[in-house]
C-alpha cells in the first residue's frame, strides 16, 4: 500500500484539486484507493461527494487509531461510485481535527493515523491524504503515515519559498524518525501558457530542486474547477480539455506508483545527502 501525503505551506495553490485529480486518475484505473481528508475545511470531501456531517470522521479516527470499530463506521464510499464501498473510499473531514493541529505534539500521537492505516492496509492498493496547508500536528500526522509526500506548488516567488521549506521539513521528520517518507516530488500547478514569469519560477525550481520538479506541469484550466464543482472526477468530464487534464493526471499517479515500486525493490533508507539525492538513486 503507498501512502501519499499531498500539501503545500502555503495556500490556495490548489493542493486539493490535486488530490482530487489523483483520486479521479486512480478511481479511473480501478485501483483501490482511500481518500483521507485531514484538511479542518473538508474540501476533498466536498469535492469527492461526501457528506461532511458523517457521524464518524477523521476526528474520530485521531481520536480512537486503534479502534476497528470506529474505523469501520469512518469509511465510507465516494459519491463518484454510489452507494457500495467501490475503488474509491473516503474518511471524511471535519473541523473537529483542528484539535490534533497543534504546533507541539509527541511522538506517539504523530503515529495515530498510521497506527489507522495499517488496520486497513490489506483492503487498498493507494492512500491519498489531504493535508492543511501548513506543518502543525495534522500535517506532520499524515507525513509520519506516508511513504512519499507530493509538495504542490505554483510558479511564484513565495510558492517556491514554500516548497523549498515543506522539502526541508520532510528531510527532517524523516530524520526524526519517519524512516520511510520520501518526497515524491514537486507538483508545478496552475500554470499558465505563454506566461514569461511562469517560464522563469519553473526554470528556477528546476535549478534548485532538479528531477524533484515532476513532469507535467498542471496547466490553469476551468473545466478542472468545473468538474470539481460538480462533484464529478475529472476523468468523466466531457471534451479534450478535460482529457488533456485527465492525462497529467494518470502521468503524475503512475509516477508515484512506479516511486513506491523502486522504494520497496532498493528499500527505504535515506539517502545520505537529503531531499534530492533520494530521486537520483
Amino acid at each position: 500500500m503507498l501512502v501519499l501525503s499531498i500539501s503545500s505551506l502555503k495556500g490556495g495553490v490548489g493542493k486539493t484539486s490535486v488530490t482530487l485529480g489523483l483520486a479521479s486518475a486512480a478511481y479511473n484505473r480501478g485501483i483501490p484507493t482511500l481518500v483521507v481528508d485531514m484538511d479542518p475545511q473538508a474540501d476533498s470531501s466536498t469535492g469527492l461527494d461526501v457528506p461532511t456531517s458523517t457521524r464518524v470522521d477523521i476526528a474520530d479516527v485521531l481520536a480512537a487509531p486503534k479502534s476497528q470499530k470506529i474505523l469501520s463506521e469512518a469509511i465510507i464510499p465516494s459519491g463518484w461510485v454510489g452507494d457500495r464501498l467501490g475503488h474509491l473510499d473516503v474518511i471524511s473531514g471535519s473541523p473537529r481535527a483542528a484539535e490534533f493541529d497543534r504546533p507541539s505534539l509527541s511522538e506517539r500521537y504523530l503515529r495515530r493515523l498510521q497506527d489507522a492505516l495499517t488496520r486497513i492496509a490489506k483492503g487498498y492498493r493507494l492512500v491519498l491524504i489531504d493535508c492543511p496547508p501548513s506543518l502543525n500536528g495534522l500535517t506532520r500526522t499524515a507525513w509520519t503515515a506516508s511513504n512519499r509526500v507530493a509538495v504542490v506548488t505554483e510558479p511564484s516567488l513565495f510558492s517556491v519559498a514554500a516548497a523549498d521549506r515543506a522539502l526541508r521539513a520532510t528531510d527532517e521528520l524523516r530524520q526524526r524518525g519517519a524512516a520511510d517518507l520520501q518526497p515524491l516530488g514537486l507538483v508545478v500547478n496552475r500554470v499558465r501558457a505563454g506566461s514569461t514569469e511562469h517560464d522563469y519560477r519553473i526554470q528556477e525550481m528546476r535549478e534548485m530542486f532538479g528531477p524533484l520538479v515532476l513532469n507535467p506541469p498542471l496547466a490553469e484550466r476551468a473545466v478542472l474547477q468545473q468538474a470539481q464543482g460538480s462533484a464529478r472526477p475529472i476523468h468523466s468530464w466531457p471534451g479534450k480539455p478535460a482529457e488533456d487534464v485527465a492525462g497529467s493526471f494518470d502521468a503524475l499517479l503512475e509516477r508515484a506508483l512506479r516511486s513506491e515500486n523502486i522504494r520497496g525493490r532498493r528499500g527505504a533508507a535515506p539517502a545520505k545527502n537529503g531531499a534530492q539525492q533520494s530521486e537520483k538513486k
